[in-house]
């Protein structure tokens, strides 16, 4: 009977410990978010999870996947613009994993692919626009990176869901410059507007002068309406406007005093 029972002892033992052994190996738990790309015996198996699954010892290598978005930080790029303007841009990627197996099988490294290939898209599309372009139409440039990135990591299995320039910085000589530029254009703008308001003003005039022509009843309330603004303001001196109609008869026969002169002169 002891006999027996060590003989049991003996073969449970070595299972129990092989069992320790491989089922770590054998059972894996993968997340909502996660994907595992099988091989067995070094050919593509497919694709397992989320959840519980079991591989074959020895026989099968599994390569976990993550879905989730990524974000990458693409490094500083010093570049000349179509127009001739030294800047230094940077930029942030967002992508995912859509396609696990080629991201496995058809690149060897996606993380470091897609951020090399942001740097030379980056570099390459915005050398291609003005400087103008690149600080106004920042969101169509953004929709065009995202595109071309897309386009060339789209065979790994990757989706570019987003791009986005962080940063514009110029030289200090141009940010000056701008500014100049800038403060210009408002003195300019400011002066447009001046002469608009002067213009405008004139018209009115001319049509209350055609009117005040028409209706002479209107510049003599226009008199009375001065005189009760200037009675309004508590001013110990009070001017009163004299039609310059009363002194005509004056000047006209000053006027023909003179003429008679001139006459008795010349004879």
């Amino acid at each position: 009977m002891l006999e027996r029972t060590g003989v049991l002892v003996g073969w449970i033992v070595p299972i129990i410990l092989l069992g320790v052994i491989i089922l770590p190996q054998a059972a894996r738990i993968l997340r909502e978010y996660e994907r595992g790309v099988i091989f067995r015996l070094g050919k593509l198996s497919g694709t397992k999870g989320p959840g519980l699954i079991f591989l074959i010892p020895v026989v099968d290598r599994m390569v976990k996947m993550d879905l989730r978005v990524v974000t990458i930080d693409v490094a500083r790029q010093e570049l000349m613009t179509r127009d001739n303007v030294p800047v230094t841009v940077d930029a942030v990627v967002y992508f995912r994993v859509v396609d696990p197996e080629a991201a496995v099988i058809r690149v060897e490294n996606y993380l470091k692919a897609t951020s090399l290939i942001s740097q030379t898209t980056l570099r390459s599309v915005l050398g291609q626009a003005e400087l103008d372009e690149l600080l106004a139409q920042r969101e169509k440039i953004n929709l065009t990176l995202q595109e071309i990135i897309d386009r060339q990591t789209d065979p790994w299995g990757i989706k570019v869901t987003s791009v986005e320039v962080k940063d514009v910085v110029l030289p200090d000589g141009m940010k000056r410059a701008m500014a100049r530029q800038a403060e210009t254009e408002r003195e300019r703008r400011a002066k447009i507007i001046s002469a608009e308001g002067e213009f405008q003003a004139a018209e009115k005039l001319v049509q209350a002068a055609g009117m005040i022509s028409e209706q002479p009843i209107a510049l003599q309330l226009r008199f009375l309406q001065t005189v009760k603004e200037i009675a309004n303001e508590n001013n110990t001196t009070t001017f009163l406007p004299v039609p310059i109609d009363l002194f005509m008869p004056f000047l006209q026969k000053a006027e023909s005093q003179a003429r008679t002169g001139k006459d008795r002169d010349s004879n």
